[in-house]
């Protein structure tokens, strides 16, 4: 059986880098952590992975808007071919192959133009800036799967609790007619809701006041994916603050952590198109 191969970017203030390898090792992946420069100085090539991705953090420490820097580095910085790594990145997705954003990570697909891509020429359509509350947010949520989805990485869940951890995590979207194309398209796959999966503008439930109470997009083939909470920060139970009430009120429950399904949904993914 393949062996999925998972390439997890570092560098200028990612910092969750370790989480995601465990993630996808726990998935039954391979992971490898390589800094960006060495993609971009050709010593190491994405084409040689399955699934690209990019954790969560703060790279250039947000001093310009999170994800800004390091996008526009990613964007134009030419390859030691004399490609821009935008182009790598298409020729990737071209290809098949999946891209995962997280916090940090979703902040630079959006930036770069990746997601939610409506027009298709990767252009930056949406942004992700400062919370409602103008401070950051260190709590966990509740986040309701849009069921029309086309998302592999959410496949077989409903709703899931996970934590946010982010001072600039509110979409905002640039216009009418792009928020007419992702609710059309059903790109704004997971979305803020209260306990019961009742989607909400509310706070706290909802950490920022995201435009269309959003927490993860996709691209039209689904294959791009991005998400503002932390799936890498719940692979246990043993995670979750209340985990010894949950473990009491049902002595059977499951000791994977519910962000771990995330990780098993694309790595079987991938299995199957080999096959």
């Amino acid at each position: 059986m393949k062996k999925v191969k998972s390439l997890i970017i570092t560098g200028f203030g990612i910092n969750c880098e370790e989480e995601m390898a465990a993630a996808y090792k726990i998935a039954g992946a391979e992971s490898e952590i390589v800094h960006l420069n060495d993609i971009l100085l050709g010593k190491k090539s994405i084409h040689n992975f399955d699934i690209l991705n990019f954790p969560g953090g703060f790279s250039f420490g947000d001093d310009l808007g999170s994800g800004k820097v390091l996008a526009n580095k990613m964007k134009f910085k030419k390859l030691q071919s004399g490609k821009l790594f935008l182009d790598d990145l298409k020729d990737f997705i071209a290809s098949g192959k999946y891209i995962f954003g997280i916090c940090n990570g979703f902040q630079f697909l959006v930036k770069m133009g990746l997601l939610p891509d409506v027009a298709e020429d990767f252009n930056q359509e949406v942004t992700l800036t400062k919370n409602n509350s103008a401070k950051y947010e260190d709590r966990w949520v509740w986040c309701k799967v849009n069921e029309n989805s086309n998302s592999p990485f959410l496949t077989g869940i409903e709703k899931i609790q996970v934590p946010v951890r982010h001072g600039e995590g509110k979409l905002i979207i640039k216009n009418k007619k792009i928020e007419k194309k992702i609710i059309e398209n059903n790109l704004n796959c997971l979305s803020y809701c209260d306990e019961n999966g009742y989607e909400t503008a509310e706070y706290p439930q909802n950490p920022n006041g995201s435009d269309l109470n959003c927490a993860a997009l996709t691209n039209e083939s689904g294959q791009v994916f991005g998400m503002m909470p932390h799936p890498e920060a719940f692979l246990s139970l043993y995670n979750h603050p209340n985990w010894g009430q949950l473990k009491r009120q049902n002595p059977k429950i499951s000791e994977d952590g519910e962000g771990l399904q995330i990780f098993k949904n694309i790595v079987d993914k991938i299995i199957k198109e080999v096959k």
